[in-house]
């Protein structure tokens, strides 16, 4: 288990030196080799998120408000910038597993040295404080743990394309349950509520403002869908009837020949296997099914007869439930079976039926950290919940992750909703 302390026991530098340490022991168990694999475009290479992450405290911070501050790695701020295009030039990002150069470790070394200059800017924020460059620390914290999520889903893809089959991990604790109790509706009756952040602690600028939405009565499933509940769904023919998708969603798995979500095999025998950190495991029918994309959800969804919420209509029911679950910090790295009081936060990030579209008066951040979420406004839909990739201090019920409706490597699923 890798622990990510509680946000409101640490100081703020405490808190970073613990995110930057959790980064590093996520790579621990790879071998040299693991560093440089990227097997699909939205699966960077572990070597260039470590990078990544640094060179954002560098860029934001060291840069603007560390005097004199120079870097001893000249061409880094190419190959590590991700997507800022107010920064300058950037690698491509198809293409970041094609550096064999830097070094892994010189990049470890760019860590130190990032962390050496940071320590002295830490210093002189003791001395005189600056809320706007603590607030920047703060984004650049909470961007690390975003990457730390990216690491887990980028590892489990490096890794499943080997015919090897090697595990990330063998000790990974699994949970077995004998069955899981039938989801249970929680029901919101109509009215006006209110969503977004509400000014206490941390949040990202698309979480804001907040604001007012009227919601006709529904009812949410206290659980995700099970991969037992999706067998169903492929057992029915589901993959050969264009009646139970979208058009863009039938197009897409014809065109990729998808007959099954992400990570899933044949064991010969009959039943399945499901690639995970720790290794190719049986099916585990009673934990819920991952990896599935939002075409695949909203086909489920309209076979079992039922639709998936919108994000207000989870951001309402959300709000309600105590922030535990199946986070990182258990140790899984793997949605487990649901206990019996429900299944609300972790596991898996559930798929909305809402596009990733600005709240009404959303104003982004100033200067290039303008970039950081605004720009991705289109084409894309909301995730709410966290997974067990998820630290839990990274999360709050009106956190809006948002991912491509084809993005199947991230660790999301299903959760039913319905009209009342």
């Amino acid at each position: 288990m890798i622990a990510t302390p509680p946000t409101t026991e640490l100081s703020l530098r405490q808190r970073y030196l613990a995110t930057r340490q959790v980064s590093e022991s996520l790579c621990s168990p790879l071998l040299i080799e693991d560093y440089q694999t990227q097997v699909c475009p939205e699966a960077s290479p572990p070597k260039w998120h470590l990078a990544h992450v640094t060179w954002f405290f560098e860029t934001f911070l060291l840069r603007p408000h560390h005097p004199g501050y120079q870097t001893q790695f000249p061409g880094f701020d190419v190959l590590f910038n991700s997507y800022y295009e107010s920064i300058g030039k950037f690698h491509p990002r198809n293409q970041r597993g094609h550096l064999a150069r830097p070094a892994v470790e010189e990049v470890y070394r760019y860590r130190r040295e990032v962390d050496n200059a940071m320590a002295a800017l830490f210093d002189r924020l003791e001395r005189t404080p600056d809320d706007r460059v603590l607030s920047f620390i703060e984004l650049g914290i909470q961007h690390e743990q975003q990457h730390q999520e990216l690491l887990c889903m980028d590892i489990k893809a490096n890794f499943s394309v080997n015919p090897l089959k090697p595990a990330y991990r063998t000790d990974l604790p699994r949970r077995t349950v004998a069955a899981v109790a039938s989801a249970q509706w929680h029901e919101q009756a109509a009215g006006l509520y209110e969503i977004g952040h509400d000014g206490s602690g941390f949040a990202y600028d698309n979480e804001s403002p907040r604001h007012r939405v009227y919601l006709p009565a529904y009812r949410v499933a206290n659980r995700l869908v099970t991969n037992g509940e999706y067998l169903e769904f492929i057992a029915a023919g589901a993959y050969r009837q264009a009646t139970c998708w979208l058009s863009d969603g039938w197009a897409h798995i014809r065109r990729h020949d998808w007959q099954h979500p992400l990570y899933w095999e044949p064991d010969g025998a009959g039943g399945w296997l499901e690639m995970t950190l720790g290794g190719w495991r049986a099916l585990d029918l009673h934990a819920p099914v991952c990896h599935v994309s939002y075409y695949e959800a909203e086909a489920f969804a309209r076979w079992a007869g039922e639709r998936l919420p919108t994000e207000a209509e989870l951001e309402v029911v959300l709000a309600q439930q105590p922030l535990h679950g199946n986070f990182f910090d258990r140790g899984y790295l793997h949605p487990q079976p649901a206990d019996p009081d429900g299944q609300w936060f972790g596991d898996l990030w559930t798929w909305t039926g809402s596009a990733y579209l600005p709240y009404p008066g959303f104003r982004p951040l100033a200067g290039s950290a303008g970039e950081y979420n605004g720009k991705f406004m289109c084409n894309q839909m909301v995730l709410r919940g966290g997974s067990c990739a998820t630290s839990l201090n990274h999360l709050r019920a009106s956190y809006r992750n948002f991912f491509y409706p084809h993005d199947r490597w991230p660790f999301c699923g299903i959760r039913l909703a319905a009209d009342l």
